[in-house]
């Protein structure tokens, strides 16, 4: 039974990602490689998504379910915008991910998301689970690799940490995990969110 589950493991694709608070907006970050089971089917895929211009998300799973999920969630997010006349926040666009999450309990989207950005609160993250737990945090990592990433985020995190310093740790974050997880490697994805807007970067091993 034991063996069973540990194959039934293997084919769910593993991926290292990462979402970090600091005193200019948010980094939300995740390596490049997809894999299935020993495979690695592509070495330039893309977990982290921007859904409006100050919010994005950054997911761990199948690509595929991470997709259908930020797509929906941009939809409603620009619904919401003409509705009301002003952008979503932070913390009602990782609710709504939430409910879309719970709705399809019953035949699950696949995926561990962090949902960050800036709004008139300030920056902030959210991670959510297959199921739409959402746990408000100022740094998070999930995915196979995050235990490793957590080691190293949890040692160099702290309060008020500028633009440069949290990307540097997480590139050191998610270098220590793809050095030790088999399923992660291949780069590495940001998206920095400022009150200017997102960014993306992108690096290549």
């Amino acid at each position: 039974m034991e063996k069973d589950a540990q194959s039934q493991y293997l084919w769910i694709p593993g991926a290292t990602t990462i979402g970090v608070v600091c005193r200019d907006g948010v980094i939300l970050a995740s390596e490049k490689r997809v894999s299935y089971g020993y495979l690695v089917i592509s070495k330039g895929g893309k977990k982290v998504f921007r859904i409006t211009e100050h919010i994005g998300a950054a997911c761990a799973g199948l690509v595929s379910d991470m997709q259908i999920l930020v797509r929906e969630v941009e939809a409603y997010a620009n619904l919401f915008n003409l509705d009301v006349g002003r952008p979503i926040s932070v913390r009602s666009a990782a609710k709504l991910m939430s409910n879309l999450l719970f709705s399809r309990r019953l035949a699950p989207l696949i995926t561990q998301t962090i949902v960050g950005g800036i709004d008139d609160e300030g920056a902030s993250i959210y991670v959510l689970d297959i199921l739409g737990s959402v746990i408000p945090d100022k740094y998070a990592a999930v995915g196979s690799g995050a235990e490793i990433a957590m080691g190293v985020l949890e040692e160099g995190y702290k309060e008020d940490l500028t633009l440069k310093e949290a990307k540097d740790l997480v590139l050191r974050s998610i270098k220590s995990a793809i050095s030790r997880d088999i399923m992660s490697g291949n780069g590495i994805d940001f998206l920095i969110i400022t009150k200017d807007g997102t960014h993306e970067e992108s690096i290549k091993f």
